[in-house]
């Protein structure tokens, strides 16, 4: 299982973040487990995991989606950033290593500067050469400064890729173990304070071993922003200890603290063997872990696949009838209707409309075609393949806002709605199918984001066909 978490330089468009979202969910195999923006750092960080092959093509796809979207000649904002999608790190969890993490990021790094021409620099595990190896040295001087260096400084030149900026700027793209990215915010809206104390918070500059920290103005609010590279050797509520005790040498206080993206679960249970003196507290005393363990000791004689195999088959036997030429029929029904709505989805990303919402039918369409062969393949993660269509599905009747509806005519608006709604219906039916197979907390969450798709496109159409 291999994490993956890349940031984007866009935390103020909602609709490009959730196109590039979007691009990395019709990936099957892959799970999206966070996504957090912040509009004053003008940043997004996406968090999801999968096997390598799954996260490989998901990267790569956030990566594609980002350099269409995202101009990096018009960003502005309060974090350091040296393109559209500005860092892109590989992290082992289960089963995984940072030797492998370390090949995901030199092949994805590969295919980005091939396919996509950006300038690709690798760090941490990735790096090819110490200096490179940390991230404040690769953004120094920010994509502004990069834009000249790039060309003339060989100490800047990518490791893969053009040594030219274009619009999507370069890409840092790496391996390491899990960071945690906590932000504390202060009383006070002097940014000078809140640079000082990031300044004694760090580690280059004597502070503590791990920690980058920089200090911002966020919202009117000073804020210290900080990056534990390595949780274990400084634990984060060591962190905010000291930032607490430098803020009361300034007679300021700390209001409150932000958590971006996910935090290892092994650092909250440091935090609370330290915060509650139980310095022996283990995994057989937190409730949700023991409960882990002892559901693996009872499965642990019988695969998923076996427990699965064995359902279809009671299934089966429950149900005694052929209905094969019944389902054929079906399964075309199924392939041209979605068909149908990715070649209109298509057909419009070369009309008048606007660079970003064509950039975004390009993918939808592309990614619909992905989701009916997947789920056509035998996919083992079917029943996920045919949701993340029919999500497909509605933003593509989304995306045709007003603005857009006025320059394509409402007519040929209210046929895609129409194959939107019609590709929705579809999936929830064949996903129906599957529900045997899943535990009975899976069934209930399929059926509730069906619902949901299901709903968003009636309403839809009836925005666009009052008829129905």
């Amino acid at each position: 299982m291999i994490e993956c978490i890349p940031n984007f330089s866009e935390g103020r468009n909602s609709q490009v973040v959730d196109a590039i979202a979007d691009a990395v969910r019709a990936v099957a195999g892959v799970y999206v487990l966070d996504l957090h923006s912040d509009a004053d750092h003008n940043r997004s960080v996406l968090t999801f995991a999968g096997d390598a092959g799954a996260v490989k093509e998901a990267a790569f796809r956030a990566v594609e989606a980002a350099a269409l979207l995202i101009d990096m000649r018009q960003h502005s904002g309060q974090h350091p950033r040296i393109g559209a999608t500005d860092v892109l790190p590989f992290v082992p969890l289960r089963d995984a290593t940072l030797a492998q993490c370390a090949e995901i990021a030199r092949a994805v790094g590969r295919r980005v500067a091939d396919e996509l021409h950006i300038p690709v620099y690798f760090y941490g595990a990735a790096a090819r050469a110490a200096e490179q190896r940390e991230l404040p040295a690769l953004r120094k001087g920010e994509y502004e400064a990069l834009r000249e260096l790039i060309k003339s400084d060989p100490a800047r030149r990518p490791d893969f890729g053009p040594r030219e900026l274009g619009s999507a700027g370069a890409t840092a793209i790496g391996a390491r173990p899990p960071l945690i990215a906590y932000n504390l915010f202060l009383s006070t809206g002097d940014l000078r304070i809140a640079k000082q104390i990031a300044r004694a918070v760090r580690g280059s500059s004597g502070g503590l071993r791990g920690v980058r920290a920089l200090g911002m103005l966020v919202g009117g609010r000073a804020q210290v922003s900080m990056n534990l590279i390595d949780f274990r050797s400084t634990p984060v509520h060591r962190a905010v200890d000291l930032v607490v005790r430098e803020a009361a040498n300034y007679g300021v206080l700390v209001m409150g603290g932000e958590l971006v993206g996910l935090m290892p679960e092994d650092a909250l249970i440091d935090a609370g063997r330290t915060r509650l003196y139980l310095p022996q507290l283990g995994d057989a005393q937190v409730l949700e872990r023991r409960l882990a363990q002892v559901i693996a000791e009872q499965r642990r004689s019988k695969t998923l696949r076996e427990r699965l195999q064995e359902r279809a088959e009671q299934q089966r036997g429950d149900h005694d009838y052929t209905a094969a030429p019944l389902q054929s029929e079906l399964d075309a029904i199924w392939m041209h209707s979605v068909q149908a709505l990715a070649a209109s989805v298509g057909d419009l990303s070369i009309a008048d409309l606007p660079n970003r919402v064509r950039a975004m039918l390009r993918v939808l369409s592309r990614d619909l075609l992905d989701g009916v062969n997947a789920e056509r393949s035998g996919s083992a993660d079917r029943a996920q393949v045919l949701l993340l269509m029919a999500r497909r599905a509605v933003k593509a009747a989304e995306v045709l806002d007003v603005s857009a509806i006025d320059t394509i005519s409402s007519a040929r608006a209210a046929v895609i709605v129409h194959l939107a709604h019609s590709v929705v219906a579809t999936a929830r039916l064949r996903a129906l199918e599957l529900l045997p197979m899943l535990d009975e907390r899976q069934r209930a969450l399929l059926i509730q984001e069906f619902n949901l798709s299901a709903q968003r496109a009636r309403d839809l159409l009836a925005q666009v066909d009052p008829v129905t």
